[in-house]
């Protein structure tokens, strides 16, 4: 994952600077819209590093597979994919 990978690990750590900020606003009893707005802003982030997540096992695992020309290792990407495309989406 060497580009995605990197980039996957910076949102990462941006995120987790978000949530230590969240904490010091639920200790510090901060207005709760205030708040919320934080937490969307860490889903959003969340969901920018799946999508990047996404797209390595679609360029990497799924085409390597496809190329592969077995048809069992090209039915099993194409599960693993179709079930992160159903956890991501819950």
């Amino acid at each position: 994952m060497k580009k995605n990978g990197q980039k996957a690990l910076d949102r990462l750590s941006r995120i987790e600077g978000q949530v230590r900020g969240v904490a010091g606003m639920v200790k510090a009893d901060r207005y709760c819209m205030d708040i919320l707005a934080q937490t969307a802003a860490i889903r959003s982030a969340i969901l920018a590093v799946d999508k990047l997540i996404l797209e390595h096992h679609a360029e990497q695992c799924v085409e390597t597979a496809i190329k592969s020309g077995d048809p069992v290792e090209q039915r099993e990407k194409f599960n693993e994919l179709i079930q992160l495309l159903q956890k991501a989406s819950r």
